[in-house]
């Protein structure tokens, strides 16, 4: 089937039929392998996660599904982040590494599926953070989720012992107050939820709060010196060029979505199944006076064209780019007409 008639059957087929039979089972994708490069460690199913060295007492644990940081130093454990599904077994993968006692917990960001588990640490811990997750932690008041002892607005040094971890916050990207997190004798960067080494983002562009922000975080992200990065998620350490990639996929990815958006403002061709007159007109017979409908409609198009053009270069480089490059489409083209200005056929009218 070609890219065409593929986006024309799903625009003009799928989304106007009538949907009213709700499945009770979840249908099963098979979506395209997963690249050998992107496929983490092993991990023993007894524990269910594990260590992974870089030197010079710096440590990540994972499940293969999130990942942490902590540093060994001659006078306190600084740990970064407490994932839930890690959970206690942060403690015993510090306990089994060192006797020193953990000191400093710091949070890269306010999400709970990063550091929902920061109550097990006891209220002895000194917890650090940016300002904003602060405020944001003050409003939810969660009881696992402690608010941070210690606060900074743009960049904060955590001297412990023989150990240093610098602090910065560059802007919004994935939500505000998510952190740059640098240990410069080893060389690790850690910037969560922004870059997925070896994958493609998640869904949404990672949830991104901000997409401009984001873009702009992965050019922010080479400017560190590192041989070691980690995003939070998954169950391998990046290296520089996973950095690279995934910002080449970023830079596609807007390219493909400006192109798609162009195109819904032009006249339908063979080249060209995402017509916005084309679309609206089917459109609107199927759903009289739904404004809504039509302007969903054409957007789902673009994100579907915009991903699918993506995918063709982008599938077996990064992981899952068919699982979440749809709705990371979809985020672009909507930060593209809102944030870049690029309207297609909602453009000023003559």
């Amino acid at each position: 089937m070609t890219l065409r008639s593929s986006i024309s059957r799903w625009v003009f087929v799928s989304l106007l039929s009538s949907t009213a039979v709700v499945s009770q089972s979840v249908p099963i994708v098979s979506y395209a392998p997963v690249p050998a490069e992107a496929i983490p460690p092993t991990i023993n199913s007894t524990i269910g996660w594990r260590v992974e060295e870089f030197g010079k007492g710096a440590y990540m644990v994972s499940d293969n599904l999130y990942n942490s940081l902590f540093l060994v130093s001659t006078k306190g454990v600084i740990v970064v982040d407490a994932p839930p599904t890690i959970g206690h077994n942060m403690l015993h993968a510090i306990g089994n590494t060192t006797t020193v006692p953990i000191t400093h917990l710091i949070y890269s960001h306010a999400h709970a599926d990063h550091i929902g588990a920061a109550y097990l640490f006891g209220k002895h811990v000194k917890i650090i953070a940016h300002e904003e997750t602060k405020k944001i932690l003050e409003d939810i008041k969660d009881p696992k989720r402690p608010v941070p002892d210690i606060v900074f607005e743009d960049t904060y040094d955590l001297c412990v012992g023989n150990q240093t971890v610098q602090l910065s916050y560059k802007g919004v990207n994935h939500q505000r107050g998510n952190i740059f997190i640098h240990a410069p004798i080893q060389k690790i960067l850690m910037l969560v939820d922004v870059i997925f080494p070896g994958w493609a983002p998640w869904a949404r562009i990672g949830e991104a709060e901000d997409v401009p922000g984001t873009l702009k975080a992965h050019a922010q992200t080479l400017e560190f010196d590192f041989d070691y990065f980690l995003g939070g998620h998954l169950g391998r350490s990046g290296r520089r060029n996973d950095v690279v990639l995934a910002t080449e996929y970023l830079d596609d990815l807007k390219t493909n979505c400006a192109k798609a958006i162009a195109l819904t403002g032009e006249a339908s061709n063979e080249t060209n199944p995402i017509s916005y007159k084309e679309i609206s007109s089917k459109v609107n017979e199927a759903n009289p006076t739904n404004a809504w409908a039509q302007f969903k409609t054409i957007i789902d198009a673009a994100a579907s064209y915009c991903s699918n053009i993506t995918n063709e270069k982008w599938l077996g480089k990064l992981a899952a780019a068919d699982v979440t490059g749809f709705e990371s489409a979809f985020s672009m083209v909507q930060s593209l007409r809102i944030d870049f200005n690029v309207l297609g056929p909602f453009g000023v009218q003559p």
